[in-house]
């Protein structure tokens, strides 16, 4: 194998996601190619990942020559034929099943045979994902935490038909950008979301039913729990809507009432209570 570090790596969505994923990406040595679909949204990405790598220049964990080396190895575009020549494609575009799998029968005529398809899908089925393209052998699950700067787990998620040479290249690619990658089968939710899904919504059927105050929740979680910020603060960092499409698929999957979304949950989401990003969710950040 080449060295593992002149591989072009190729993040599609600059949202909160895509422009961490491509942060780290470059920050590690990867000429990186971050696509969205227009120009504000790429825009919004570039912004994104030079405050981020501001506050690392100013909390020391990076110097400024690093920071302008970063930058060098970043490109932005709207147009995905740049991806072409890319060894590894990471997806990080909305979590929705259907655009997802329009965008990589897409990728599939555009990108080279070697290519890799990597999705930081939270919950879709890998193997799903793999059967709309010609290279099942080269699609697998590649599930960053957010925020993706600061986190150390990547999901690796093995596809029915993932091969091992697949699964060894990615997993040293998340070890170079100082990830600890760590294993897991293809199943609804995969491990983190199978698990940190019913945590939260079961939280927010507390507050639901009155039994404790948003704050009250979360503390008994941090104190009791030793959780590092209560499951409702999580969920509002997440995004309400991306919770409850994890828990849709979940329930859906499943068919199983205990994945059922909490009804106040279902009721923020419609209207627009979203969390951090919207300033409203569980907590007001405004």
């Amino acid at each position: 194998m080449k060295n593992i570090k002149s591989n072009k790596i190729g993040i599609i969505g600059a949202g909160t996601m895509g422009s961490g994923i491509a942060h780290v990406s470059a920050l590690f040595g990867f000429d990186s190619t971050l696509i969205d679909i227009n120009h504000k949204l790429v825009n919004s990405g570039i912004d994104s990942i030079r405050k981020n790598l501001e506050r690392q220049v100013k909390k020391d964990k990076i110097s400024i020559g690093l920071m302008s080396e970063t930058l060098d190895r970043l490109d932005f575009s709207t147009d995905i034929n740049e991806l072409h020549s890319c060894d590894l494609i990471i997806e990080a575009v909305t979590e929705n099943e259907e655009i997802k799998l329009q965008l990589y029968k897409k990728l599939d005529t555009i990108c080279q045979a070697k290519t890799i398809f990597a999705s930081n899908t939270s919950s879709i089925s890998i193997s799903k994902i793999a059967s709309v393209t010609n290279r099942p052998e080269k699609v697998i699950g590649m599930h960053f935490m957010n925020p993706v700067p600061i986190m150390q787990l990547v999901e690796i998620v093995k596809g029915n038909q993932t091969s091992s040479s697949t699964m060894r290249f990615v997993l040293a690619v998340a070890q170079e950008m100082s990830k600890i990658p760590v294993k897991c089968l293809d199943s609804p939710g995969f491990i983190s979301n199978r698990i940190l899904m019913p945590m939260i919504n079961e939280a927010i059927f507390c507050l639901y039913e009155g039994i404790g105050a948003p704050e009250d929740i979360d503390l008994i979680m941090k104190l009791g729990m030793a959780h590092p910020m209560g499951p409702l603060t999580l969920a509002d960092l997440i995004g309400l809507d991306v919770c409850l499409n994890i828990i849709n698929v979940l329930y859906s999957d499943f068919n199983d009432k205990k994945y059922l979304p909490c009804p106040l949950l279902e009721n923020m989401v419609r209207e627009g209570k979203l969390g951090r990003k919207t300033g409203n969710g569980f907590y007001n950040y405004n």
